[in-house]
């Protein structure tokens, strides 16, 4: 049996919103103080904290961003870099040949056309090398304010267990999410959401005893979404 077929009946669109109003009201009981965790100063710093983070914890980007803004504060700077020396200060996130061209080449379209300031555009953003819509939310919602739906692996796991969608691509969910509540809600829903799969709604072995959403949640008790449909 599929993971969709175990679901119950069908839920109105109507009655799907109410359940993400509640969901959203309890993981802001429970989370009142989730946020961004990658440490950063400004726009241009938390964009090239998020391009590290990629396959990559938080906390090992934090450990590295430091000497990195120390040695190259602004993206004209980051443009003149070396590609070797970029490399070693990087290293230790992973897939830094990659996470170096990535960085490279946006800093350098920043710096020639954009002044150094990165766009308050989505459609913008997503144009720059290396920047997909993930990034450039993270970007519109945690640094400018510009409410956004963060869609990452936590985002996509949790939303999916909740039926909040029933979609798989990224760019659908967020979509599906944007239509359920406010916009004012997005960006803290979304960063509460990837606080919620880290802590509890793990993706083997989710802790359904300890979730404060386990009664608004169509999956409770069914384990891993992927395991289920074997």
């Amino acid at each position: 049996m599929s993971p969709r077929a175990a679901r119950p009946g069908p839920e109105t669109a109507a009655s799907r919103r109410t359940r993400a109003r509640k969901i959203d009201a309890r993981l802001a009981d429970a989370y009142p103080d989730a946020w961004c965790a990658l440490r950063h100063e400004n726009a241009w710093q938390l964009l090239v904290a998020t391009i590290l983070s990629a396959q990559c914890t938080d906390e090992r980007v934090n450990l590295v961003t430091p000497k990195l803004f120390a040695r190259y504060p602004t993206a004209k700077a980051l443009a003149a870099a070396d590609p070797t020396e970029l490399e070693t200060l990087i290293h230790s996130t992973g897939f830094f040949r990659q996470k170096a061209k990535s960085l490279l080449g946006v800093a350098a379209v920043t710096a020639g056309e954009h002044g150094g300031e990165l766009p308050r555009d989505l459609d913008v953003l997503v144009t720059l090398p290396g920047i997909g819509r993930k990034t450039a939310n993270v970007v519109l919602g945690t640094a400018y304010g510009v409410p956004s739906i963060v869609v990452d692996t936590h985002v996509r796991r949790v939303a999916n267990r909740l039926d909040l969608t029933r979609e798989d691509d990224p760019t659908k969910i967020e979509m599906d999410l944007r239509g359920l509540l406010p916009p004012a809600s997005w960006t803290h829903f979304t960063h509460r959401l990837i606080h919620h799969g880290r802590r509890v709604c793990h993706a083997r072995k989710p802790r359904c005893g300890e979730c404060p959403l386990a009664s608004l949640c169509p999956r409770v008790g069914v384990g891993d979404v992927e395991k289920s449909a074997r």
